[in-house]
């Protein structure tokens, strides 16, 4: 295939010297050789203008490789320029290419890149004008017009339209000598953009400012319609307005500029296109003036990225991402490089004082961003003052302005021969390569919130030519302030997350206690949301005959007020517990207590976050091993599950109760036989409220996981969370599971004994001799002084019928003595000749613990002693 030339020159006008009316309809513009290649050299469109320029139909090029359409003998030097042209957004030069018919031409081509939707990513759009072959002459100038006139080009002095008049000449022919210079200076010189198209919407003159904001000079555009200059929507928008002047619509405006290839249009420029008209009212070509609106534009610049921050910084509880999302959201649009330090230890106190002495400081480096991927401010990584790699340690020397900054508590702005800056890049190398990177200004900002002092963000310009100003100064004092806000509440959340972790934890039970009748095992899972722990607990508590108590417990909302709360109603769970109250009155004076902290806290602020516990949700129960009896009342709370030995799940009936707090409603206590081996499992309502199932769900894989046997509770606590949870739960999840045993009737002996005080030595008798059955005798006589003393006073004091009980558990002696009566015993100290008065005393000396226990009718009087060798 032969290799194709490329540029032509422009195509005659003719020539329109005689006036007329104003045209309406503009010629046909004469056709641009375009064409486009992809990233591989291959060629993908071919024009109208390429072909009539070259000579190559569509079908011949398209799908060829490019290079053959270069002259052979400029092949290399040109296949290399192209290639250059290949990895730049903009290209131009001069190409030597080969006609159709073997003629040689050489053009110079302009070439954009730009993205395609298929699957090539990198076009190269090429276009030139139409020309003639080399060796041969330019057209001359259309019949009619004198040489330098004409629409196109730079018209010689006194003639044409456009052109630099002479004094005295041409349409300004009234003008005194030197008029013309000046209009040239000032068509040329003018601070807005201006261009002239002509009849064909082809530029035939471009100003400095033109050629500066487009980085292309006016040799390089001169005959390219808008399009082909900068190809982007804009100016396809711009060359439709311009063709509505040469219609006669007049003056046309737009609200946006073209920008350089790559960067489209610039919203921050209004744009103007005026017919131009020769002295017969007739329009012959279309000037374009553009000017920017610099500080509107930046305003609204800058009030667009601060409102855009509010959306990008502080996505998460992370303080190493916040100020990594500082630093992103400065570069580029603020700055060409921003570092953000925070400091090892931050400083608590108010204000600073403007003369506060600055003194050194370490820091971390913790955010960098730069517009390079790979340059001076991107890889420098010194002590400071550089946009080193993050987690890199930094030391600001006491004179440098970081440190002066922080200091004086506000920002400052400096540029390059700043003396601070200069004496701090003599003290530190990092300074002195960040100057010497080309960082011509800098801005120092230190992040401060609620009265502490976090850290420091710096910002620097290297590419872009304008230096920071006041403006800029407030805007990053603005972005620094919200990232500094948010680093401040995520420490503290952390900070609190950790305390109210460790109170939390001290307040639930560090060990479960030792009794017989219940196997226990237990777990705690804190939420995983932000709003932190909250104020789930649960407790066994031992009580009197070798019962226990199992609680669970769910106090409204998160955070050190719910632990604290939930602290306060397990101390007076325990304190209800010991004196042995059933299920349904622990939980009336529960109720009662949380009324009272709701009162205690209406004050205070923050109430409305727990207000006092008002809320709380709580299971109590209580399990005797030797009936197998658990009687169970519940405040609010989500009911118990038992599994009996043969595998069967079922929620037990408990009645629903009001959560506590509410006062004036009862709550029942519900009873139950559990067989010996039966499975109990108390749960708090954060191990239902998962996101990823409904409750019905919930509820069956609970039940399947309670179901399948384990060889330890362990296992099935493990298996339970496995089950319901998928992720984090979004509440706290409170899980106790027990297993029963039962105390047999060999572990138990019992005698009803009648109200007369001779039968207090039968008692001991029945007493000793059981105690001899179980192998005991070492606890005789302690056993024989807590029977006569109990039995004594039942007689003395109570009601018949009076019953006699001991409790044999593996490590605990527990003598019991029922009687009728409601009186209960109290202890007192016995004057010197009081005959009475001291047994309760002794008692209390002898036993490890002892104490009264209320039923419906009557009572029991208890007292426990240890059978360990301790």
């Amino acid at each position: 295939m032969e290799r194709l030339p490329t540029h032509p020159g422009e195509r005659p006008h003719e020539s329109d010297a005689s006036p007329g009316p104003a045209r309406t309809v503009p010629p046909t513009p004469p056709p641009t050789a375009t064409a486009a290649v992809d990233a591989r050299g291959i060629v993908t469109e071919w024009s109208e203008g390429a072909r009539q320029l070259l000579g190559y139909l569509p079908s011949e090029v398209v799908g060829q490789p490019a290079a053959r359409l270069l002259a052979d003998d400029a092949g290399t030097a040109d296949a290399a320029a192209l290639r250059d042209a290949a990895g730049r957004e903009r290209w131009s030069g001069t190409v030597a290419l080969r006609h159709r018919d073997g003629r040689r031409l050489r053009r110079e081509l302009l070439a954009h890149r730009r993205t395609a939707d298929g699957p090539v990513t990198e076009w190269l759009v090429v276009s030139a004008v139409t020309g003639t072959p080399e060796g041969q002459a330019p057209p001359g100038p259309p019949e009619g017009e004198a040489a330098g006139s004409g629409t196109h080009g730079n018209e010689a002095a006194g003639s044409g339209t456009h052109g630099n008049e002479a004094a005295g000449s041409g349409t300004y022919g009234s003008e005194a000598a030197g008029s013309g210079r000046l209009g040239e200076w000032a068509f040329r010189q003018s601070p807005c953009v201006l261009a002239v198209f002509d009849a064909d919407l082809r530029l035939v003159r471009a100003n400095a400012g033109m050629e500066q904001v487009l980085s292309l000079t006016e040799d390089q555009m001169r005959g390219r319609r808008l399009p082909e200059i900068v190809p982007h929507p804009v100016s396809d928008e711009t060359e439709a307005k311009m063709r509505r002047v040469l219609e006669g619509g007049g003056p046309q405006h737009l609200r946006a500029g073209a920008g350089p290839a790559g960067t489209g249009a610039n919203d921050g420029w209004s744009t103007s296109l005026v017919p131009l008209k020769d002295p017969a009212g007739r329009v012959r070509a279309v000037c374009l003036a553009a000017h920017q609106r610099l500080q509107e534009h930046l305003a609204r610049q800058r009030m667009l990225l601060l409102s855009e921050a509010s959306a990008r910084i502080g996505t998460t509880a992370d303080s190493g991402r916040t100020a990594q999302e500082l630093a992103d959201i400065a570069v580029p649009r603020l700055a060409d490089f921003a570092a953000v330090d925070l400091l090892d230890a931050p400083r608590h106190g108010g204000e600073p004082s403007p003369a506060a002495p600055a003194r050194a400081l370490a820091a971390t480096r913790t955010a960098v961003r730069s517009v390079l991927d790979d340059g001076p401010t991107a890889s420098a990584a010194g002590t400071a003052g550089t946009a080193g790699t993050a987690g890199t340690k930094t030391l600001y020397p006491a004179l440098s302005p970081v440190a002066r900054c922080l200091a004086q508590g506000h920002g400052a702005l400096y540029d390059a021969a700043d003396p601070d800056l200069l004496r701090w890049a003599r003290q530190d190398p990092g300074a002195a390569r960040l100057l010497g990177s080309g960082t011509h200004s800098v801005m120092v900002v230190p992040m401060r919130a609620h009265g502490a002092t976090l850290g420091v963000a710096l910002f620097g310009r290297h590419r872009r030519a304008e230096p920071f100003e006041a403006d800029d100064l407030w805007l990053a004092e603005e972005l620094t302030a919200k990232a500094a806000v948010s680093i401040h509440t995520t420490r503290r959340d952390s900070r609190e997350h950790t305390s109210t972790m460790t109170l939390q934890r001290s307040l639930l039970p560090q060990t479960l206690p030792d009794q017989g009748a219940l196997d226990i095992a237990t777990r705690y899972l804190p939420a995983g949301t932000r709003a932190g722990v909250g104020g789930d607990w649960f407790d066994v508590i031992p009580l009197s005959g070798a019962r226990v108590a199992l609680v669970v417990g769910d106090v409204v909302g998160h955070g050190i007020r719910a632990s604290a709360t939930m602290g306060r109603l397990r101390t007076a769970v325990r304190t209800l517990a010991d004196v042995d109250l059933p299920p349904d009155e622990l939980l009336t004076h529960l109720d009662d207590l949380v009324l009272h902290l709701s009162a205690d806290e209406g004050g205070t602020d923050g109430a409305e976050e727990s207000a006092g516990g008002i809320g709380t949700t709580c299971l109590y129960a209580v399990y005797d091993p030797v009936s197998r009896r658990c009687a169970l009342a519940r405040a609010g709370h989500p009911p118990p599950a038992a599994v009996t030995p043969d595998g069967a799940v079922r929620f037990l009936d408990v009645p629903a109760g009001p959560p506590l707090g509410l006062g004036g409603l009862p709550f029942e206590t519900f009873e139950t036989e559990l067989p010996e081996g039966s499975l109990l499992a108390l749960y708090t309502d954060g191990l239902l409220a998962a996101r990823d199932h409904d409750i019905d769900e919930a509820l069956d894989k609970m039940f399947a996981a309670l179901a399948r046997p384990a060889k330890t509770l362990d296992t099935v606590c493990d298996r339970v969370l496995t089950a319901m949870l998928t992720h984090r739960p979004d509440d706290d999840i409170a899980l106790l599971v027990a297993r029963t045993r039962a105390l047999h009737a060999d572990r138990v002996a019992a005698w009803d004994l009648p109200s007369d005080p001779a039968v207090v030595a039968r008692a001991r008798k029945h007493a000793t001799e059981q105690l001899t059955a179980w192998g005991l005798d070492d606890a005789a006589f302690i056993t024989e002084l807590t029977v006569s003393e109990l039995v004594t006073n039942a007689i003395r004091y109570g009601r018949p019928p009076i019953q006699l009980r001991l409790i044999h558990e593996d490590s605990t002696l527990t003598c019991e003595v029922f009687d009728s009566s409601s009186t209960a015993p109290h202890m007192r100290r016995a004057r010197t000749f009081d005959e009475g008065g001291r047994g309760l005393l002794l008692v209390g000396q002898l036993a490890r613990r002892w104490g009264t226990r209320h039923a419906l009718t009557g009572k029991t009087v208890w007292a426990e002693q240890s059978l360990s060798p301790d």
